[in-house]
């Protein structure tokens, strides 16, 4: 049962000069308690929806402003939550143990993106017949997967994305288009996995696209990623932005 709060004191943000409409809602899924943020636009709709899946540290105030950033192009945005309880990390073993057991684990990691569909899915006005995922870095996986477990999405879109999978053969269960964009750079994502995925994406007869940026490295979306001291994270302007408008073209395309 997913629950409703006002999202700091206030359902209403004025984003690029339109009036949006932010709220926390409350649901579960896989035993955990978890908190997403829907962003809504003006007006009655229906509205296409689309569902963001944050970085592996867990939701942040920037996947939230994401959310409305997508309400004000006129979309339902739905930052969802794949940690609930297990996030804010204390160190980042623990962070990259939740996602290990995730990856081994993806009828857990679907579930997940499952459920915050549904609430995106049942959100009045939303039109569940016109419905996307987009992901930051693991939160591109669990968009994935969803896409994966046969999920009537019409777009899939990856930042700095975990490709991997261990059922690279339920990729003939996505029948939306797949873009990932993906730093040349970047040590968490090597070639030899974006090989795995475009091997994986023809197998499945997907129509996907892969983009990638020379000179980029992980998290390249995240204007803090330096701040994690990680040697291949940083943040890149160029790429950032470009990425953004790429996929808001493929939205207005397919939603």
């Amino acid at each position: 049962m997913a629950r409703d709060e006002p999202l700091c004191n206030s359902k209403v943000a004025v984003v690029w000069r339109l009036v949006v409409h932010v709220r926390t809602i409350s649901y579960e899924s896989s035993g955990l308690a978890l908190r997403g943020t829907i962003a809504v636009p003006d007006g009655t709709g229906p509205f296409p929806g689309v569902l963001i899946g944050h970085e592996g540290p867990g939701l942040d105030d920037l996947q939230r402003a994401r959310a409305a950033d997508l309400a004000a192009l006129g979309y339902v945005g739905m930052a969802l939550d794949y940690h609930g309880e297990h996030a804010p990390f204390s160190d980042r073993e623990q962070m990259m143990s939740r996602l290990d057991n995730l990856s081994g684990h993806p009828d857990e990691a679907r579930a997940l993106g499952r459920a915050a569909l549904e609430v995106l899915s049942g959100e009045p006005g939303v039109d569940a017949s016109r419905v996307a995922a987009i992901g930051y870095c693991f939160g591109a996986t669990i968009a994935l997967e969803l896409a994966r477990d046969g999920a009537p999405l019409r777009a899939v879109v990856g930042f700095h994305p975990g490709l991997r999978t261990i059922r690279p053969q339920n990729a003939n269960n996505i029948t939306g288009r797949v873009l990932m964009f993906v730093g040349a750079d970047d040590p968490i994502v090597p070639p030899e996995h974006r090989l795995e995925f475009e091997r994986e994406m023809r197998d499945g007869g997907v129509d996907w696209q892969l983009i990638v940026y020379g000179g980029v490295q992980h998290s390249f979306t995240h204007p803090l990623a330096s701040r994690a001291g990680v040697p291949g994270i940083a943040y890149d302007e160029r790429a950032a932005s470009d990425s953004w408008q790429t996929m808001t073209g493929l939205l207005a395309a397919v939603l």
